[in-house]
């Protein structure tokens, strides 16, 4: 096992970089690891490096991540990029992508955006966002310029001219809209992504003249592979009883050390998510919420991202998670963290809202405001800690 230090690249302070039989553990201490990163995927895109296994050092559960990528193991053939899940209902996985899966994401991505260009990389590089901007970039022929410290709009500057791309997550684009308009709409795409996004933000800043695309994807299928509703060419989409499922070349091998879960998700070159959708009549994608989280609340079941939906369309609510909580009376409860755009709207009013749009079961019978929703992820809201806060209020 060999550890050593070295510089990223960008002029920061170095990473800690770990390499174990095979495995090349990079850990990322805030930005400063991404220098590290870029050259490690670079190489694996190459064919000619060892696989990746990308952890935050801030991450609160970076040991356990770490024990349970287990690199100090044979990696399974053909990976290039372990991408560890956050696992916010179940036990971490690791999702095994392969070089050709990170090139045919990336093709189709600049295929469908009009050709490839330069990128700014705002996102966590450990997941799968971030880990496909640096490799959009490299296979464009140039490095990601990399959000540190300094603002938006002086990082959107260093790409210079020509086709310019970036990816964030719908909390990024809301703050953005109010203090980097300027820099977002200079962006020949902006891909969105992470988290459903509100319906009046996606239309606020579509009219404030941003090219926003909204991406459905996820890990297992090397990120976003549905543009807008719409697969990237190469990608199948399918539904079966309701469970979206997804086809293609940029499709993951499985998990790392799961064969039972890998068998379960993965078949005859398709991947079962553990999303509900349903087609338009156009034909594109429309996704109604996990097919493994309904709220069953005095014998009616609920859909939490129905309840979210009507929230957020609401004047005054930024985000929303909705979530169960265990009632005596109930069996289980609708509860609602809401994150308020300026001064906190009336409950009463948003109560009503629901109630006329989903009926009375469906009305939280807990509501609570705070200055955030907890994060597992880029724009990934941690339900589990939702449901926390929720419980102790």
């Amino acid at each position: 096992m060999t550890v050593g230090e070295q510089s990223d690249g960008f002029g920061r302070l170095p990473s800690r970089r770990t390499t174990i039989d095979g495995v090349r553990v990079i850990v990322l201490d805030g930005p400063s690891g991404v220098g590290s990163l870029v050259d490690a995927l670079r190489s694996v895109l190459d064919g000619i490096g060892p696989a990746v296994l990308p952890l935050s050092a801030a991450d609160p559960r970076f040991a356990e991540l770490r024990e349970r990528m287990a690199p100090d193991r044979p990696v399974e053939p053909g990976t290039a990029v372990i991408v560890a899940t956050s696992g916010s209902t179940g036990e971490a996985k690791g999702v095994l992508l392969s070089a050709a899966a990170l090139r045919a994401s990336a093709a189709a991505t600049h295929a469908r955006l009009g050709g490839p260009g330069r990128w700014l990389l705002p996102l966590p590089a450990q997941h799968v966002a971030g880990v496909q901007v640096i490799a959009r970039s490299l296979l464009a022929g140039a490095e990601p310029v990399v959000l540190g410290a300094q603002a938006f709009a002086d990082a959107a500057d260093q790409l210079g001219s020509g086709r310019r791309y970036t990816s964030l997550v719908p909390t990024q684009l809301s703050r953005l809209l109010a203090t980097d308009l300027e820099a977002l709409r200079s962006f020949g795409a902006v891909l969105l992504g992470g988290a459903a996004t509100p319906a009046p933000l996606l239309e606020r800043a579509r009219a404030a003249g941003v090219r926003v695309v909204t991406t459905y994807g996820m890990s297992e299928t090397a990120g976003g592979c549905v543009y807008d509703g719409f697969p990237l060419d190469g990608v199948g989409v399918r539904l079966s009883a309701g469970v979206v499922e997804l086809s293609g070349p940029m499709l993951a091998s499985g998990y790392r050390l799961a064969p039972a879960a890998t068998a379960a998700s993965f078949v005859d070159g398709w991947f079962r998510t553990t999303d509900l959708g349903a087609l338009r009549p156009d034909g594109s994608l429309e996704i109604l919420g996990r097919a493994d989280f309904v709220i069953n609340t005095g014998g009616v079941k609920v859909a939490p991202s129905a309840v979210e939906a009507v929230l957020t369309a609401q004047p005054g609510v930024a985000e929303a998670c909705v979530v169960d909580l265990p009632s005596v009376e109930w069996g289980q409860l609708v509860a609602a963290a809401i994150v308020p755009a300026g001064p906190a709207p009336a409950v009463a009013d948003l109560l009503d809202a629901v109630r006329a749009a989903l009926g009375g079961p469906a009305v939280p019978k807990l509501v609570r405001f705070a200055d955030a929703l907890p994060q597992r992820g880029p724009g990934k809201v941690d339900r589990s800690a939702v449901r926390e806060l929720l419980r102790t209020a």
